[in-house]
């Protein structure tokens, strides 16, 4: 075992474990457990939300991805960008002033029945857990590679830390661990880019001429067709990146952590400036690991890429500067599994448990108990799916989590807010179409059935890797047929009438209505 490695481990996690130690003397009641009081600034919030969206998949993924694939590999980069867009101008707001602590909160002020209740908490939990697999995943392959422990027995103890750190501290611990993974990765990858641009002299040209050296691709690194070599596909990949941030729930409940708009959209806009420079940065990096390390040896150390970043740390400043990138990278890991870990618990704790088991008639102590014990399940579950995930990109698994929000919870998010003829059959129909569509296409595609190492070993069903192209309409279209089969009535426009004013100003007009 790696000295230097074990030091860097080992004071991020008494560092976080402070922060945690410092948060549960805060998280006394659910609102702050769960929201953390709305006590965030919007520059706060949106460093937070940076670290919560800037995961495994963009730290590791994207820049290995890039490393092997080249341009394609960006496209991942360019997609997880501009979904802000759609949250900062389609959904930020609303959500903000229809919720309270969950995306239950926001459908149920239009349509407040159990049904939707639950749909919207099991949506929740399968799309965290979905999520936190992956980065699980990354974690375990960066102990095991940092400190020569088996994989399994670094998956579990990562999975055992997220969990003690949501438990104890809630969202106050949450934020601050990702405020603070924002500060350490932005300033890590900035110095190694840094670095990069010095080994070739600053000149961009010597720097691609290197990487058409260091690549079998030559000149097609800087062309398209790398990883997908359809149109269809790239479409499709960049459809679910762009619309599936807006149905992602660890990053909508984010919005609620914020006492009013205006920090709701100096939030947004912090979180894009931070999410738009890191990754540039990456295009860096995963142009100086090609470069510098050559894509046969990043492939035989992991052939998913994941580990291009510590390499070409590795190989630019011996094993002090890799410690300290791959402690960045664990940070990153604890951060966003702890947002999954909190948007999973608000779900259940509070969707569930409070407002469906106990109908509104619980004490905050038990529903923060009923919370710890969530955390506790979810972290199990995830860690359990982990372990058999080793030999994955951890990029395409995210991909995957967002086509499932983008076809699932988007479209019952959107016409909630938007649309006067919605009604609560289009809701019920359009989550379940979603859902079912995306899951049962991922399952046939050639990512889950292969006859070369796939999870099921046979010839795929469905021919896309990237199946948001199809699911995603049809939870659309599930959502409008669903709605169209019922007749309208007033009381459903009044209804409208009353959250579209709210979601836009946050005036409740429901007691003047009535």
């Amino acid at each position: 075992m790696n000295l230097t490695y074990f030091l860097f481990f080992l004071c991020i996690i008494v560092c976080t474990l402070i922060i945690t130690y410092w948060a549960a003397k805060q998280s006394r009641t659910t609102n702050q457990f769960y929201v953390a009081a709305g006590s965030l600034t919007g520059i706060q919030n949106g460093m937070a939300i940076a670290g919560d969206y800037i995961s495994a998949a963009s730290f590791l993924g994207i820049i290995g991805t890039i490393a092997i694939n080249g341009f394609d590999g960006f496209l991942y980069a360019i997609g997880f960008l501009v979904s802000y867009l759609i949250v900062l101008f389609f959904m930020a707001e609303p959500v903000h002033h229809l919720g309270t602590y969950s995306l239950g909160d926001v459908i149920c002020s239009r349509f407040p029945t159990l049904r939707m209740r639950w749909l919207m908490a099991i949506s929740a939990l399968l799309i965290s857990i979905l999520y936190m697999i992956p980065q699980l995943v990354a974690a375990g392959l960066l102990i095991q590679l940092l400190l020569d422990i088996h994989y399994t027995t670094s998956v579990l103890v990562i999975g055992s830390l997220m969990t003690i750190y949501v438990v104890f501290g809630g969202m106050f611990a949450t934020s601050w661990v990702q405020i603070v993974k924002t500060v350490v990765l932005m300033a890590g990858t900035f110095l190694l880019a840094l670095i990069v641009l010095a080994r070739f002299g600053w000149d961009i040209a010597e720097l691609t001429e290197q990487v058409k050296a260091g690549t079998p691709l030559g000149e097609q690194f800087f062309q398209p067709g790398n990883l997908y070599d359809k149109p269809l596909e790239s479409l499709s990949l960049h459809l679910a990146l762009i619309l599936g941030t807006a149905g992602l729930p660890h990053i909508l409940i984010r919005l609620f952590t914020v006492r009013n708009a205006h920090e709701v959209r100096q939030s947004l806009l912090t979180a894009s400036w931070i999410i738009g420079a890191f990754y540039i940065i990456a295009l860096i990096l995963g142009f100086g690991a090609v470069a510098l390390i050559g894509h046969h040896i990043l492939v035989d150390a992991d052939p998913t890429g994941n580990l291009a970043a510590p390499l070409l740390a590795k190989e630019l400043g011996g094993d002090f500067l890799m410690a300290f990138i791959a402690a960045i990278a664990f940070t990153t890991i604890v951060a966003v599994v702890s947002g999954l870990v909190i948007s999973a618990t608000t779900a259940f704790s509070h969707d569930v448990y409070h407002h469906i088991i106990k109908k509104g008639q619980t004490t905050e102590k038990k529903q923060l108990r009923a919370a710890q014990w969530t955390a506790f399940v979810v972290g199990f579950i995830s860690t359990l799916f982990a372990l058999g995930l080793q030999h994955i990109n951890v990029t395409f698994l995210v991909s995957l989590t967002f086509i499932v929000a983008a076809s699932s919870n988007l479209p019952v998010l959107l016409f909630t807010i938007y649309w006067k003829r919605f009604n609560e059959m289009g809701a019920l129909i359009g989550m379940i179409s979603g859902l079912v569509a995306s899951l049962t296409l991922l399952i046939l595609g050639p990512n889950i059935m292969n006859p070369d190492g796939g999870w099921i070993p046979r010839r795929p069903l469905f021919p896309m890797a990237n199946p948001g192209i199809i699911a995603i309409p049809i939870g659309f279209l599930g959502a409008f047929i669903g709605s169209m089969l019922k007749k309208h009535h007033d009381e459903s426009t009044q209804s409208f009438r009353r959250v579209y004013i709210k979601a836009h100003t946050g005036i409740d007009t429901k007691e003047g209505s009535s």
